[in-house]
């Protein structure tokens, strides 16, 4: 039997910014390595506060976050994170190369003084994503999909045991999508990977679970969904979110 270790562990968890309400709500999550998971939820439903809370920027009004068996804010050097938006002048002249070693932070790192090692770590992480060929290539130049790539690239550079993904495929068309969450099934057998995502038909494609988020968090440890569930987070008629998505998420509602 595969032996799985503990990645992330939240138990009993709520936040708020101070105010009256809670942005989130006893929350209760595991990830074991290995794991691919997919967080879904609308908009406002407490997506990035969650990432915050993982990765130590925000602690928890109450409950326990262990990464890595450790605090959130130890354990964060282990894992690589993606954001949704990477802002940057298209016109800056940095190389592809220069972006993915950005991602290697030592005291002594800065662009035009990466050591050998370093640069040979990078290259190889562009190696992964199939991104090698463009090492000099102005990062302004690339398509969407290209450059999400070099920023998977980035956070692989440190070699993390997780990697965490804020809508990957937001800004990518169709076919580009399908290789970038190709590239992800092929990443999870050497760490978890967490993929935050508004888009449920996108993420229920190629994810093993499936966590709804919309302050309180419904997980079954698996990559089915309920309509009740969904019901809940996304307070609005099944029939509607369910449309053309994969029947493994909504099994029996695809039975009728």
């Amino acid at each position: 039997m595969e032996n799985k270790t503990k990645v992330v562990t939240f138990k009993n968890v709520y936040f708020n910014y101070g105010g009256a309400l809670d942005v989130l709500k006893n929350i209760n999550f595991e990830v074991q390595s290995n794991d691919i998971v997919g967080i879904i939820g609308p908009n406002g439903g407490g997506k990035t506060t969650l990432l915050k809370l993982l990765l130590g920027l925000l602690d928890p009004t109450r409950g326990e976050i262990k990464l890595f068996g450790i605090t959130p804010s130890e354990g964060r050097i282990y894992a690589g994170y993606v954001p949704q938006n990477v802002p940057f002048d298209r016109y800056f002249p940095v190389r592809v190369i220069d972006v993915v070693l950005s991602g290697i932070l030592t005291a002594n790192s800065f662009f035009g003084s990466y050591s050998k090692p370093e640069t040979e770590k990078a290259l190889n992480a562009l190696e992964i994503v199939e991104m090698a060929g463009l090492k000099n290539n102005p990062i302004g130049e690339l398509s969407e999909g290209q450059k999400q790539r070099v920023f998977i690239a980035r956070a692989l550079v440190s070699d993390p045991r997780l990697l965490i993904l804020d809508e990957p495929t937001s800004s990518i068309d169709t076919v580009m999508e399908k290789t970038v969450y190709g590239l992800l099934l092929k990443l999870k057998e050497k760490m978890a990977i967490i993929i935050v995502s508004h888009d449920i038909g996108a993420v229920s494609s190629y994810v093993e679970k499936i966590a709804c988020l919309n302050t309180e968090l419904y997980y079954h440890n698996s990559k089915e969904i309920t309509a009740e569930d969904l019901s809940k987070v996304y307070k609005c008629p099944v029939d509607l979110i369910a449309h053309g998505v994969p029947h493994r998420v909504l099994e029996e509602h695809h039975k009728e």
